[in-house]
Order: structure tokens, then C-alpha cells, then sequence
């Protein structure tokens, strides 16, 4: 099967972006793809906006604290143990928010590419921190150079309160390495595993003895505490300190294959070509890793677009949502409800499972999973509940938030607290206003499947409202979100 002109650009939106928007769904078939790429690129060209829920690091516990110390002057009060649980509670509420915020221009944005990519890098660069403010300022690293020059967000990303804390480098002291923060920096962020020694860890270790972060969340190098000694780190031999260290992983092949292989598995297939591969990784290091070029080598391909690329990838759950709430625009009775989709389903951001963030692949879908994924579209349209129960962790839950919204707690059910929406179907309408009527489920089927597998038209419309042309579009529409097809992109 060939694929159409439309069916190429849906995978280059579903791709680099969060699928298309009903707004701009009908006008696909007749633009190319290279038209199509210029126009992700120019929209997310400019710096974005910071989201932006905590004023600083302090807000709520330790207020008016002039340094660290003197958080473990009372660390084992009662004192202590209140503002600690008050602090959780504002971190978390603050986290809903930003969570909620970043779907949001995830959904409307017009920087599609931008904010497809800073999801990625989000998985790459896991950070679980409950530190609110910790939190938006890695975000608006990683979106700020999502597009640029990945040494550079290494670096910054390597920096950053928020990852400081959550590996460990905050306790990595001269005599007394953390090996925490070099592992993973290698394992994760660049090289990948096997690529380095147990010996170049230790010797990483003592090189970022010293980094750190102050109270108010900004970064420093506490020289005290640094070992000055000389190290021996893949072959090279100095009185390195951190940013050298990073620098001399940047020097090295390895990273390039690394990272473009995760970003070749990522958005095109699981199922890595090596020729391929080969040829993008030696482009990326020679380039000096310029993740926009690297995109662009991967997306004006003609192989991109060969059909086995297409529609042989799970949706994250947060692509599933973003993916429905962009072709259905909708008004949701409750934004947080968004934030149990993604408990039940398995992807809360800002709360990635461990250090590797999420799998990914086939991991996203089980008995379970599924059964709310196919519901989920039944659930905006028609206000309908489901039975679930979320896995407990009480970060996830974000304290009471989701209890809150939902009561989940023995078992209720979902959406008697607000999961439904008001849908804008005018704007779906327009979509198809020009198709016929017989060709109506053959045209709606191939603007929302990525799949070439079809369901029978005669087993479909059994399930349609035939009122009128408008019901009909609708019954049918949500018919095929509700589909193990529509998981694909």
C-alpha cells in the first residue's frame, strides 16, 4: 500500500508534533511534506514562555531561611515535620498546575515541534523531584534548548537544582564521592551503558565533587568540598572538574550514537535501521549536535515516510490526549481529570517511574490500560463513568489532588467529579463538510488512522447515529478514537 500525500503529513504531525488540529485537518492533503516541515520549524522558532507556578524555591516551607543549614538545625522537630508536610502539599499543587499548564500549550501551541521534542528530552533528562520550583526551571531549560545544540542543555540541564538534588551530587564531597550523578550522566545522558568503566565513574565522581545548588535554587561550585586531585577519565588524564568531564563525553562518538539512536527509536521506529542510524549519528557529531539539523535529516527523508515507519508506533498517554483534546476541541468540566488519565495510564509528568524514565513501546498498553484508552474518547463526548483504581504512590497522587477530583478510593468510578467536556463539533464538521455521505467513513478513517488495517464498514455503521449528517459524524468519529487502531501513530 502507498501511502497518500495526507497520510505522509499526519505521520510527519503525529510525529513531530501532537497529530493535527481540526482547524487545519482537511487542508493536508494538498501540502507537501517539505512545505509541512518549514512550517513546524518557523512556529517554534521563538524562545518560549516561561510556565511559570512557584517564585522561588522558598515559597511556603523554609520562607525567610537564609541557607541550608539551617533547614537541618530543625530537621528532626515537630516544627520541622509540619512545615515539611505543609511545603509537600503547596509543591504538589504547584506541580498539578505546571502539569496541567504544559498540556495545555502542548495542545494549543503553535510550537508543535518544540513541545514535541521538550516531551522527549523530558523522558531522557528523568528528574523526580518534588521541589516545584526545581522543577519549572529544568522545564524551561529543557524547552528553552529543546531545538539547540544538546552540549548546551547537557550542561545546563547538568546544573540544575532540580537534577542536583534528585542524583545525589548535592552530598558529593571531596573524600566522600557521590557516584550517583556521574553514572548516570554517562549511562543515561550520553554515552549509554558499556561504553565506560566502574573506574571512569569513580573518577567522574570526584570531578563533580563540589557542584552544587544554594537556597535560592541557583547552581554553585563549592570549591571547599571539590577534589583537586589529578584523574584519569577515558584515557585522559588533568585536574578535571564537572565541565570538563561533560565536554570529554561530548568529544565522543559514543554520545552521538547514543542519543541519535534513542531519537531514531523514539520517532521513527523501534525497530532501528543501522545503516541509517550510522548515517544520522556521524551527521549529528559532525555537526556539533544540532538537534535541529538532526531533525531535519530525519524528517525530509524519503525513508521517514516509508509505510513501516508509519503507524508502528504506541501513543504515550500523553500523545493520546493531546493527540484527542487537538482534533476535538473541547472545554473540559474539570482540567485535573487530565491528571488522572495519566496516573491510570501510566505517564504523570514531572513523575517519571525511576532515573531511565519511561519505557515506552508495548510497556504502555496491558489489560487494564487499554480498556481506559478505548473509553476515553466515550468519556469527553458522552460524560460517561469508568471504574478504575490507580496504583497508590502518594507523589503521584499529588496528596489528595486526584482523591479530590475523582474519589477513588474504594474503587468509585471516574468522571462524578467533572471528566466530561464540551466539545466544539463545528470545527470537526468543517473537516469533512465537502465529502460526501457515502464517503464520509472511509474519509473520517483515514484522517484519524494511521494503521492501513480498516474496520468493516458494515460492522461500523451499526454503531452510528444516522439522525443526521452531524450526529453521524460525530458517532463516528468517536467510534474510531475508541479503537485499538487509533493507539497507533
Amino acid at each position: 500500500m502507498v501511502a497518500s500525500n495526507q497520510l505522509k503529513n499526519q505521520h510527519l504531525l503525529w510525529r513531530a508534533g501532537f497529530g493535527p488540529m481540526a482547524e487545519n485537518a482537511g487542508q493536508l492533503a494538498g501540502l507537501s511534506q517539505k512545505k509541512l516541515w518549514e512550517l513546524l520549524l518557523s512556529t517554534s522558532q521563538k524562545q518560549p514562555k516561561k510556565i511559570e507556578v512557584a517564585k522561588n524555591p522558598v515559597d511556603g516551607l523554609f520562607k525567610g531561611m537564609k541557607d541550608l543549614g539551617e533547614i537541618d538545625k530543625i530537621k528532626n522537630t515537630d516544627r520541622s515535620t509540619e512545615m515539611k508536610k505543609l511545603a509537600r502539599a503547596e509543591s504538589r499543587e504547584q506541580l498539578r498546575d505546571l502539569n496541567i499548564r504544559w498540556l495545555d500549550e502542548m495542545i494549543s501551541s503553535e510550537a508543535q515541534l518544540r513541545e514535541k521534542m521538550s516531551l522527549f528530552w523530558h523522558g531522557h533528562f528523568a528528574c523526580r523531584v518534588i521541589n516545584s520550583y526545581f522543577q519549572q526551571e529544568l522545564l524551561q531549560i529543557i524547552r528553552t534548548n529543546s531545538l539547540g545544540n544538546f552540549g548546551e542543555m547537557l550542561m545546563a540541564v547538568s546544573k540544575s537544582p532540580s537534577m542536583l538534588q534528585f542524583l545525589n551530587n548535592q552530598q558529593n564531597r571531596k573524600g566522600r564521592a557521590n557516584e550517583n550523578f556521574a553514572r548516570e550522566v554517562m549511562e543515561l545522558f550520553t554515552m549509554g551503558h558499556g561504553s565506560y568503566s566502574e573506574q571512569d565513574i569513580k573518577e567522574a565522581a570526584r570531578a563533580f565533587t563540589g557542584w552544587g545548588f544554594n537556597i535560592q535554587g541557583e547552581f554553585v561550585f563549592r570549591e571547599q568540598v571539590h577534589d583537586g586531585g589529578l584523574k584519569t577519565f577515558l584515557g585522559n588524564t588533568g585536574n578535571f572538574k564537572g565541565d570538563d568531564i561533560i565536554k570529554i563525553l561530548l568529544s565522543r562518538q559514543e554520545t552521538a550514537d547514543h542519543i541519535s539512536r534513542k531519537i531514531y527509536a523514539y520517532f521513527v521506529n523501534e525497530k532501528v535501521d543501522p545503516e541509517k542510524h550510522s548515517w544520522l549519528s556521524q551527521r549529528f557529531f559532525k555537526n556539533g549536535y544540532d538537534i535541529k539539523k538532526l531533525l531535519e535529516d530525519i524528517y525530509t527523508s524519503a525513508w521517514f515516510y516509508d509505510q513501516k515507519n508509519i503507524g508502528a508506533k504506541i501513543k504515550s498517554p500523553v500523545e493520546l490526549l493531546v493527540g484527542i483534546r487537538r482534533f476535538l476541541p473541547l472545554q473540559l468540566d474539570n482540567d485535573a481529570s487530565q491528571l488522572l488519565f495519566q496516573k491510570v495510564l501510566g505517564q504523570v509528568l514531572f513523575y517519571p517511574p525511576n532515573v531511565a524514565g519511561w519505557p515506552g513501546g508495548r510497556t504502555w498498553i496491558d489489560s487494564s490500560t487499554l480498556m481506559v484508552r478505548l473509553q476515553m474518547p466515550q468519556v469527553f463526548a458522552s460524560k460517561e463513568s469508568i471504574s478504575i483504581r490507580p496504583k497508590n504512590d502518594d507523589d503521584v497522587n499529588m496528596g489528595q489532588a486526584i482523591d479530590n477530583l475523582t474519589r477513588i478510593k474504594r474503587n468509585k468510578v471516574f468522571a462524578d467529579k467533572g471528566g466530561g467536556a464540551d466539545i466544539n463539533w463545528r470545527l470537526v464538521h468543517e473537516v469533512f463538510a465537502t465529502t460526501s455521505r457515502e464517503n464520509l467513513i472511509q474519509q473520517i478513517t483515514e484522517t484519524l488512522f494511521q494503521t492501513s488495517s480498516r474496520i468493516p464498514q458494515t460492522l461500523l455503521i451499526q454503531y452510528l447515529d444516522s439522525g443526521s449528517r452531524e450526529n453521524y459524524v460525530k458517532s463516528a468519529v468517536i467510534s474510531l478514537m475508541s479503537t485499538p487502531e487509533y493507539q497507533l501513530c
